[in-house]
């Protein structure tokens, strides 16, 4: 038997290896499928079964990076790189970047997420002079999603007379008009929406019978992970490639089947038996449960207000776990410190997404939080508030970005050319979207043949459209040597965003800036976390593709579930089973400009309490000792409250800053009244500031960072080699991102080193040592 089959038990052996014909396997929440999956593939390829006739379809990029680093361990890594293995969107975009120009499409089209779809159709209905109150936008948006997922293309649309009743009873008869034009533009736009990336392949394979039976007898052994997840255009395009051969292995659990938002269809998986011959069925089964101790801890806190009613909270609940205290280098870390210990409680005890709340004290807090969670693929929900990627301010740089990647993209260039402003009006955009659509060209197109063209406008006008048409070229050459970062960075001063905002200077502007702010700090981190693995680049292209495959995540319903992302504000009168109340930092939680007053500074104590109690089974509280604010780190201390919470309710799941550390009001405590004057030190702020023994200085944080080199700063010089003496294939290593896991193989030299890692929880990687950082355990 082969050594790794060995690592499998009976019941996830079986379906490793059933080689021919197809196979069902039921597998709950943590009960190996991946791996099942993953041995599977290896199982086939020792079987004598050709990489390239292997095709995997998984619901995140990261599952199948992953399984396809666990198969090169198994089967070498140059023939696991001929697998075709990826998310159902990244491969049929791949399929569509291949032989879309069948279907007439550039191979470099651009993907518009909702609010993109949503900009054309409004503009749609304005230039048809249709009234927006009946057709609203939003609505006819959901229709044409719905058409394109049901495979009701224009031509079906118009031949079919029940759908266009349908639309004029509801007093919408020009839908199939919208419908048609919605489809012109993008076209024109060389773009696709999320539904075309679906639609166009079932077209693909549908019209053209000679790539069908290309890909079909390439394809000869299909598997599909989270098959319940899986809609009606997914099914019929797994179905038509498989039909061939019938070799297919689905994964899921109907009892899972939790993306009905999606267009997930529970009856892929129930009618699966029905669609193939001679199916076996395999079950992996698994189950977890527990509980919670918070209203003690909550009462410590609320107990130090003096301007309180006197009450005493108590429950007869179990006791239930301690709250659980964090520390984090950066908010980055941060963020992948929450996203991993909500993906762990929600494999290992089997909860929904909904079963978990993050909670913070301001918006901006969002993007790192964010970013970790849809790098575990993990569904959330912004309440209160737009997710990160949709909010205005960013959707403004990604549209300069998309437009240096895509010059037809129209709804990117209709968006960010006059803003900031620079004297293009509406009149002269209209005029250059009636030249455009008259000569079947891209706006981009007419702007650069601008003085070919009589559009009656005057000389100044034309002036401005030529310097935009050259600022947006000069932006395309800088991208051909630029990574991701620096372009980003670029862009956002040159573009005048990043002016336009400094100039506002009310709350909202800043929070403006501090979001760009953001966006930065992530495409930093994008480009860093790029260096370590070998075949990526870090260019443009991939963050972009990233941020747009991500942004699916965010359509609206009231029925699904996710992640509950909110301010404590409006967490007030909710409750969740698992609470993690982030950024638990001084001047952050309580805030720095709610601590001029006894009162503002109770009401940021209540604000806590009500977080806290938020909590049904368990509270974490997390803080970071730094936070990366326009390039600088920026030292952070503890919040008072952690230390407010009596000890015999906490459990602290890192150190504390340093041996003994305890906060130390920076308010002088004779404010108050009488207190216990033995709890605090004598010393009195120095010009409104704390002393500096109440937070690590330099020397300290530099001693910190020496004992844990693997947590080095990610936002630092990336271009700092790190030291590769004492690696060896063999030793155990701790990555700051990636946790703890096993050097099994060595490769390259010098600069070009690279180490293949099998890491605890992240399966194997392939990492750039010199941007690695590793921390030798053993």
């Amino acid at each position: 038997m082969e050594k790794y089959l060995s690592e499998l038990n009976d019941a996830q052996r079986a379906p490793v290896l059933h080689k021919d014909g197809a196979l069902m396997v039921i597998a709950g929440a943590g009960s190996g499928k991946t791996r099942v999956l993953t041995y599977r593939i290896a199982y086939l390829m020792s079987q004598g079964v050709d990489a390239f006739n292997i095709l995997a379809l998984t619901f995140t990029n990261k599952a199948a990076r992953e399984m396809k680093h666990r198969i090169a361990s198994i089967v070498g890594a140059s023939e696991a790189k001929n697998l075709w293995m990826g998310t159902f969107h990244s491969i049929f975009a791949k399929i569509l970047r291949f032989e879309g120009d069948k279907l007439g499409y550039p191979s470099n089209f651009t993907i518009y997420d909702t609010q993109d779809s949503q900009r054309l159709i409004s503009s749609i209905i304005k230039e048809l002079g249709l009234d927006k109150d009946v057709y609203k936008y939003k609505q006819i948006q959901n229709r044409i999603s719905s058409f394109k997922n049901s495979l009701i293309t224009v031509r079906a649309y118009f031949n079919n007379p029940e759908l266009i009743e349908a639309d004029a009873m509801a007093k919408r008869p020009r839908t199939g008009d919208i419908y048609k034009e919605y489809c012109d533009r993008c076209f024109k736009a060389g773009a696709m929406d999320f539904d075309d990336l679906l639609l166009k392949t079932n077209e693909l394979l549908t019209r053209f019978p000679d790539v069908l039976y290309r890909y079909q007898d390439r394809f000869r052994y299909i598997l599909v992970d989270e098959y319940q997840d899986t809609n009606h255009s997914q099914y019929l395009i797994v179905k038509a490639l498989s039909d061939r051969f019938q070799n297919i292995c689905v994964v899921g659990d109907d009892a899972q089947s939790i993306y009905a938002f999606r267009g997930a269809n529970i009856s892929n998986i129930l009618n699966f038996q029905k669609d193939y011959s001679d199916v076996k069925v395999y079950r992996l089964e698994q189950n977890y449960r527990s509980t919670n101790n918070i209203v003690q801890a909550a009462n410590t806190v609320i107990e130090k207000n003096k301007t309180r009613l006197d009450k005493v909270v108590w429950t007869s609940n179990d006791d239930g776990g301690k709250v659980k205290v964090h520390r984090s280098i950066t908010d980055a870390e941060e963020g992948r410190f929450v996203a991993s210990s909500i993906f762990e409680n929600k494999m290992n005890l089997q909860l929904e997404n909904g079963d978990f709340a993050v909670l913070y004290r301001t918006n901006s807090q969002s993007r790192a939080i964010e970013d970790a969670l849809r790098k575990r693929d993990i569904p959330y929900r912004i309440y209160g508030g737009l997710s990160f990627y949709q909010r205005k301010e960013i959707k403004d740089v990604l549209a300069y970005l998309r437009l240096v990647l895509n010059p037809k993209d129209e709804e990117a260039l209709k968006r960010i050319i006059n803003f900031p402003a620079r004297g293009i009006g509406q009149t002269t955009i209209d005029k250059l979207t009636l030249a455009a659509n008259h000569y079947k060209r891209s706006i981009f197109e007419v702007m650069e043949n601008i003085d070919r063209i009589d559009l009656k406008i005057n000389s100044g006008t034309k002036n401005k459209l030529e310097n935009f048409v050259t600022m947006i070229k000069s932006f395309q050459l800088m991208n051909e040597t630029s990574d991701a970062f620096a372009l980003s960075e670029y862009v956002a001063k040159k573009s005048g965003i990043l002016l336009e905002f400094k100039k506002d200077g009310t709350p909202e502007g800043i929070a403006k800036m501090e979001n760009i702010e953001e966006l930065l700090n992530g495409i930093k981190d994008f480009v860093e976390g790029q260096e370590e693995i070998a075949d990526a680049t870090g260019s443009l292209s991939e963050f972009l593709e990233d941020v747009a495959l991500a942004t699916d995540m965010d359509k609206e319903s009231e029925d699904d579930d996710r992640v509950a992302l909110m301010t404590i504000h409006l967490a007030k009168g909710l409750e969740f089973p698992y609470v993690y109340i982030v950024g638990m930092e001084e001047d952050l939680f309580p805030s720095a400009m709610s601590m001029n007053t006894r009162s503002e500074l109770e009401e940021e104590r209540r604000l806590f309490y009500v977080a806290l109690t938020r909590a049904e089974k368990q509270a974490y509280l997390t803080y970071t000792q730094s936070r990366y604010r326009w390039g600088k780190l920026i030292d952070a201390e503890p919040s008072r409250f952690i230390e407010e919470i009596d000890e015999k309710f906490v459990e602290h799941l890192t150190p504390p800053l340093t041996s003994g550390y305890r906060y130390k009001p920076m308010i002088d405590a004779d404010i108050f009244g009488e207190v216990d004057k033995s709890k605090y030190r004598q010393t009195k702020p120095v010009n409104g500031k704390p002393p500096a023994s109440h937070a690590p200085n330099q020397d300290q944080l530099r001693k910190l960072r020496k004992l844990k080199p693997n947590l080095s700063d990610p936002v630092g010089n990336s271009s700092e080699e790190a030291s590769t003496e004492g690696l060896r294939v063999g030793a155990t290593v701790e990555h700051n991102r990636f946790g703890i896991g096993k050097i099994v193989n060595l490769e390259g030299l010098g600069n070009d080193k690279k180490a293949e890692i099998d890491f605890n929880t992240g399966g194997i990687k392939k990492l750039l040592l010199r941007f690695a950082r590793l921390k030798i355990i053993d």
